[in-house]
């Protein structure tokens, strides 16, 4: 089948309706925040001037229809992932009690209302059903944006809408017997018993497949394969809950609540946000494009009263609803202008009457136009009346006093993550220098919380009791989460340039206040990044060179506040004084004294190792020992009697010429050089490229111990060069050193390791290049070096450091 080919020119039919509905949307949210309105109100705005009841700029509504479905679905799906089961456990009265007297009581009222006027009860139920529901899109999504989902007028109003998306599969089952088209109790109940099992089968089921199917998932380290993984949940699960007759929104929301409960809820409420906002977006525009303006004007006493009634109603029925559960007065009425409008779900409940007859308060044609133009204009007051809500709630509670909201039965819940933290420092992934500079960190008492896509390095850091947070921290989501406009710092330690502009990027704009810090391999890349919004750029290779600088004034003995003093002016203006000719460091003056030192480190061949002072005669070439640190610790004006061990780092102050007569003292291998020579020059370097067996060192013949176990944990970013990682498990070393060398007597320079089997074998550098012999023989191809102090690894097919 070929594939469509657009002519030179054409344009698809659809483009010109998408790009209307997104411009418009667009444009008019944006006027509409400018003047102080929240955006859903300008999406209606745009919906009612692009539809086909006025500029007609959108015609195909079944398309627009189905994109504003799945925003809704993508919005309950979100809203589950926020909730998560412990919350809704802690509202199981508000849904069951408050949102059963809810609408039982509005459906009641309207019928009663529409009595007197010659409107059957049935109709009047009908109606009823459409009036009770509120909109669950809007108010969960200004709750969100209002950050109120977690207090307890917002989680009333969620725990009443809940019960409303129940009650729908109960209410579209009614509407065919009250308008005499056939059903009975017994499909009613089989109804309510196929949604209760489906319930409980996605719950069991999703909680059994969802942690393992996430976390591999998530070991791809691919926002891509996140991203449809996580939208095929939700609309997968609406799907199936669906073809049980239950309604897809509800099964949306399910989808969310099972993803909530793993460790990866804020990775896809991350992901899935933007397309959230975008298909919800569509939603309201669509809900805008069902209102005709001619209509409206025509009969704008008429909708404008409906309008009245219907919120002056809703308001005082939810409020009752949940004073009756023992909420405090604020947080009912609250609760009670949340709730005031009649919602989404309202329409597709209204086209299933009309499909059997029954009309809004039996007023045929004219009762639908009337219905859906005071629906839309309550959607539209909305965002008003939350505002509202919120002024009512604090002066009732003022008025009041504080202990009336001591009879709510349910605690406020902060839904803000690590709340607790503040003045903080976050750390931006948890690659190598990371883990590095969190270790630091932890010892110093400074707080702090860890960001990171990676699930093993995740649980590494859950496993040392740190604070972690899995997710891509360059999305907006994720940096609120962590605390941002209260951090003192964002770190990011190990990311290329691309990520730490991206990250920089959003993180500056979200909190100005927060200082941003990058590390990167060269100086090329500073300017990129100061440009991206990092306020302080650590290059590795220039910083490598102020260590140098540091490591010559120490020499030198100069005062530890001048060599500061230095350093700065070497990092001041992004490192500008390497890059110029000019001089930009004040000149550091040495004295005598500073000239007169040397600072030599204790070798293991040396003849200074194992010997104390006293026997080094030091004073007879008037030097003298002026500090020597030993594991960590300094000793000043060391005694005779002090044993110099290797690894230990000695100071001495003498004339230039004493060093030099001193000088084999310390030399690593004093057989070579020494003798004959007087300590002087050693020659040039022997013509062989290794070791002849005079120079070979004792780490060259250590032992290795073989009980010990060795593990070799990848760098996350080197690891996404490497094909074979599968091979690592591991292992205990096959012998004490190089397992062929050993068996003919040979030498080694340094040891390797296979992480497949634990073969040892001779590195590139040494004659016999064992290990890469084996890798040739055996395929084996992850080794790590086993040399003190190293736990790198390399893959010689990937050719690539681990």
């Amino acid at each position: 089948m070929p594939y469509p080919v657009f002519a030179a020119g054409a344009l698809p039919a659809y483009l010109t309706e998408v790009v209307a509905l997104v411009l418009a949307g667009a444009v008019i949210a944006y006027v509409s925040k400018r003047i102080g309105l929240v955006p859903i109100v300008g999406f209606l705005i745009a919906g009612v001037i692009i539809g086909p009841n006025q500029l007609g700029l959108v015609k195909d509504i079944e398309l627009v229809d189905a994109t504003a479905e799945i925003g809704v679905l993508l919005l309950l799906f979100t809203i589950g992932i926020e909730f998560s089961l412990e919350k809704l456990a802690k509202i199981r009265r508000l849904i069951v009690g408050g949102g059963g007297l809810q609408v039982g009581l509005t459906t009641a009222a309207v019928t009663l209302i529409l009595l007197p006027f010659g409107v059957d009860w049935k109709v009047g139920i009908f109606t009823g059903f459409l009036v009770a529901l509120s909109s669950t899109a809007i108010v969960l999504k200004l709750l969100g944006d209002r950050n109120e989902t977690g207090t307890e007028a917002g989680q009333a109003s969620v725990g009443l809408l809940i019960f409303q998306d129940i009650a729908i599969i109960v209410m579209v089952l009614l509407v065919p017997m009250l308008a005499g088209a056939g059903g009975g109790p017994l499909d009613i109940a089989q109804a309510l018993g196929t949604a209760l099992g489906v319930i409980v089968l996605v719950f069991v089921v999703a909680q059994r497949l969802m942690p393992p199917l996430l976390e591999a998932v998530a070991r791809t380290c691919s926002s891509e394969v996140f991203l449809l993984v996580i939208v095929g949940i939700c609309l997968g699960t609406a799907y199936l809950v669906g073809l049980a007759g239950v309604s897809i929104s509800l099964g949306a929301f399910l989808a969310g609540l099972v993803v909530s409960e793993s460790k990866f809820s804020e990775h896809a409420f991350g992901e899935i946000l933007p397309l959230q906002i975008l298909f919800s977006a569509t939603f309201f525009v669509s809900v805008g494009m069902l209102l005709d303006l001619g209509f409206l004007v025509q009969n704008l006493p008429l909708v404008l009263g409906i309008v009245v009634v219907l919120l002056l109603l809703k308001a005082v029925i939810a409020m009752a609803s949940v004073r009756m559960l023992g909420y405090s007065l604020p947080v009912a009425a609250a609760t009670g202008l949340t709730l005031a409008q009649v919602g989404e779900f309202s329409f597709v409940l209204e086209r299933a009457g009309r499909e059997v007859g029954l009309t809004p308060a039996g007023m045929g044609a004219d009762g639908a136009q009337t219905f859906i133009a005071a629906t839309v204009l309550m959607m539209a007051a909305t965002p008003g009346l939350v505002a509202l809500a919120g002024r009512v709630q604090g002066k009732l509670r003022d008025k009041m006093g504080a202990a009336s909201d001591a009879a709510a039965p349910m605690p406020t819940v902060d839904d803000a993550h690590f709340a607790h933290l503040h003045d903080h420092v976050i750390v931006a992934g948890y690659g190598g220098a990371a883990r590095k500079l969190v270790r630091v960190l932890r010892g110093s008492g400074v707080p702090f919380v860890v960001a990171t896509l990676s699930p093993e390095g995740a649980r590494e850091a859950e496993s040392m009791g740190l604070h972690v947070l899995r997710g891509d921290y360059s999305k907006q989501h994720i940096l609120n989460a962590l605390g941002l406009d209260r951090a003192k710092l964002l770190v990011i330690p190990d990311d290329g340039p691309a990520m730490a502009h991206r990250v920089a990027a959003v993180a500056g704009v979200l909190s100005p206040t927060t200082r941003i810090i990058a590390s990167t391999r060269t100086h090329l890349d500073i300017h990129h990044l100061n440009e991206g919004g990092v306020d302080r750029v650590i290059a590795e290779d220039l910083e490598a060179l102020v260590a140098l600088f540091e490591e010559v004034l120490r020499q030198y003995q100069i005062e530890p506040d001048r060599i500061l003093d230095a350093e700065e002016a070497l990092r001041a203006g992004n490192y500008a004084a390497f890059d110029r000719d000019a001089e930009t460091v004040e000149p550091v003056v040495t004295d005598e004294a500073g000239h007169m030192t040397r600072t030599v480190t204790i070798r293991e061949t040396a003849m200074a190792a194992e010997r104390s002072l006293d026997e080094l005669h030091l004073d007879e070439h008037d030097v003298t020992a002026l500090a020597v640190v030993q594991d960590g610790t300094t000793y000043e004006h060391p005694g005779p009697s002090t044993v110099l061990h290797p690894g230990n780092t000695l100071t001495l102050e003498g004339p230039t010429d004493a060093f030099k007569h001193l000088a084999p003292l310390f030399r690593s291998d004093p057989g070579e050089g020494s003798a004959g020579n007087d300590g002087g020059d050693a020659g040039p370097p022997p013509p062989n490229p290794y070791p002849t067996p005079s120079q070979v060192t004792p780490s060259m013949r250590r032992r290795i111990d073989t009980e010990r176990t060795y593990t070799l944990e990848p760098d996350p970013e080197a690891a996404k060069k490497c094909s074979h990682l599968h091979q690592i498990r591991p292992v205990q070393p096959s012998a004490h050193g190089c397992e062929d060398c050993l068996k003919t007597g040979d030498w080694w320079v340094h040891l390797r390791i296979c992480m497949v089997c634990g073969y040892v074998g001779c590195c590139d550098s040494s004659p016999n290049q064992h290990a890469r012999k084996h890798y040739e023989a055996t395929g084996h191809a992850i080794i790590r070096s086993l040399e003190p102090g190293e736990t790198w690894g390399w893959c010689y097919e990937d050719d690539v450091t681990l």
